[in-house]
């Protein structure tokens, strides 16, 4: 019995741009690509079609070291439905006159804009993301809130807010973008897509929310989970480990025991562990005071904090700056 062919669309396919930076992430750019040319097969249609442009003219080498040639430079990109700012872990420096230009009038024509990775930064600078949630990856999420304090940052694989879409990178880009084909093509065509990448999309915001955390750091344990959840927002206020069990419902050696057994090692160290990655990545990523990335991470005085900085790192705070 032959199989009927599904009639001709008549909408014009969506246009995807993926705007390119010096390092970019090359799993967060496979990961919005992708899964567009998965839709139109599995639709059998053409939903999507999609360039590839730079911020200058040239090739661009991505975080691994593959060198692709973008089809156009930002100063001659043609009109999109939506664009993709991939970066890499520069984005917070990152200086590109004619890719904004090129976004700002794309927005005025409508299109949506998004971000992932470490790009948010790219757009926040800009202006592009007042007024809307956004997330990026977590080892910028400290350094982007003390830049942009007005922001609101979500800890999310992703985040879909009107005409912004943003995306921590790696599998949360693949994440937003099955959202996004949900959206435009059905949840049909989406399941398709995820099946065909063997990966299960991630339905509930409560998974959305948990899941970086536990691809983070493997924790398993709800308890101890829930607990490193508390101590990434309480970085500053320096977190009694006994308030810390009365928020969570439990005992003090209840949660000494599940983190010991979870990780090997007490809750307050986990919590000293954590405050001095914190520092490390704004030391890295932002320009604040050495002093104040100190305060910032619970640290009341600097001696003790370039000691303990020392002990964890192997060296004074000083030497992890970048710029």
């Amino acid at each position: 019995m032959a199989t009927r062919e599904p009639p001709p669309s008549t909408e014009a396919p969506l246009t995807f741009a993926v705007l390119v930076f010096p390092g970019f992430p090359m799993m967060a750019f496979s990961s919005v690509i992708e899964p567009l040319r998965a839709a139109n097969i599995l639709a059998r249609r053409e939903c999507y079609r999609w360039i590839i442009v730079g911020a200058d003219p040239g090739t661009v080498e991505a975080s691994n070291g593959v060198v692709i040639q973008p089809g156009f430079p930002a100063a001659d990109a043609p009109r999109v439905d939506r664009i993709v700012v991939c970066s890499g872990g520069d984005a917070d420096h990152v200086v590109a006159d004619a890719a904004m230009g090129w976004i700002r009038r794309s927005l005025r024509n409508g299109a949506h804009i998004g971000a992932v990775a470490d790009a948010a930064f790219f757009l926040a600078r800009a202006g592009l993301l007042d007024g809307h949630a956004c997330t990026l990856h977590w080892t910028s999420q400290a350094a982007f809130t003390e830049a942009f304090p007005d922001i609101e940052l979500r800890r999310d694989l992703y985040v879909i807010d009107r005409r912004r879409f943003t995306s921590a990178g790696g599998v949360g880009s693949l994440d937003m973008m099955l959202e996004i084909i949900t959206r435009d093509c059905g949840a049909e065509i989406a399941a398709g897509v995820a099946e065909w990448f063997v990966h299960s999309p991630l339905r509930s915001s409560v998974d959305r929310k948990l899941m970086p955390l536990r691809l983070r750091t493997g924790v398993q344990n709800e308890l101890v989970l829930s607990a490193i959840a508390v101590m990434e927002d309480a970085v500053e206020e320096r977190l009694a480990m006994a308030e810390l069990a009365t928020r969570l419902g439990v005992s003090p050696d209840k949660l000494e025991r599940n983190f010991r057994a979870e990780l090997g090692v007490s809750p307050n160290g986990y919590y000293r562990r954590l405050r001095l990655k914190r520092a490390a990545d704004l030391l890295a990523h932002s320009s604040l005071a050495v002093r104040d990335v100190a305060l910032a991470c619970g640290f009341a005085s600097m001696s003790s904090f370039a000691r303990a900085f020392r002990e964890e790192h192997g060296h004074a705070p000083k030497a992890t700056r970048r710029h």
